[in-house]
């Protein structure tokens, strides 16, 4: 593939090799704001790569080293995120600046991006996520216009559309075995989830975190019929 070097002093070793792609968002007005912030050392950010509207793709960081992207984060009982994993962001607004759809130049760069990623390192289907997913409590990126399911389908990540299972929402608030089955399955796909039985506010974030990833047309953080299904379906798909 075709990269552009922009190389950011913003990194440090690995111990693991990465077993997870996290896709971000940039979240400023313009790519080249994005660009210059992950590479200046007063901020203590970065990515690996950074792909722009246009389909350019920038590289920060070679994939042996870890950058810091993830933040305070979690996926499958590990918590250093960055250590295990190989961050892209995309150039997008974000919610706080305009959120827009991700023009088809870029989806297809990032695609192309992630399948030449998984030529070099071990990363299965659901490894393949977004910050929201790992940092639900503080972050929404890349987002519920972000096309997992056009991604999933060129062979990169999770997708499932299962029938709606009926029953009434679990909703905050709520407590008993449903809720604590509800945060059991959250757990097991890789949310930091643990089963207490009650719906409280982190379980809301984390169930919209999940709609975001795997069902964007509704993320309003209730456990209702659908999300349940899907949650079920891709534990299926995982194992």
């Amino acid at each position: 593939m075709d990269f552009i070097d922009a190389l950011s002093p913003n990194f440090d070793v690995r111990k693991t090799p990465p077993d997870m792609v996290v896709l971000h968002y940039t979240g400023m007005q313009t790519g080249e704001e994005a660009l210059t912030r992950l590479r200046d050392p007063a901020a203590k950010v970065s990515s690996h790569y950074l792909v722009e509207e246009d389909g350019r793709i920038f590289h920060l960081v070679p994939e042996a080293r870890r950058a810091w992207h993830a933040g305070v984060s979690f996926w499958k009982g590990e918590t250093d995120i960055n250590g295990r994993s190989i961050g892209i962001e995309l150039v997008n607004p974000g919610h706080e600046w305009g959120y827009r759809a991700f023009p088809q130049a870029q989806i297809r760069a990032v695609t192309a991006l992630v399948g030449d990623i998984r030529t070099r390192w071990m990363i299965d289907n659901g490894g393949i996520i977004g910050h929201a997913d790992v940092a639900p409590d503080r972050k929404e990126d890349p987002g519920e216009l972000f096309p997992w399911k056009a991604l999933a389908l060129a062979g990169h990540g999770l997708w499932v559309e299962p029938a709606a299972a009926p029953g009434a929402p679990l909703v905050e608030g709520a407590e008993g075995a449903g809720v604590f089955a509800l945060q059991a399955g959250l757990t097991r796909l890789g949310y930091n989830c643990a089963p207490s039985g009650v719906f409280d506010a982190h379980t809301a974030a984390v169930v919209r975190a999940f709609q975001r990833h795997w069902r964007p047309e509704k993320f309003d953080g209730l456990a209702d019929g659908e999300t349940r299904a899907r949650l079920i379906a891709l534990l299926r798909a995982a194992s």
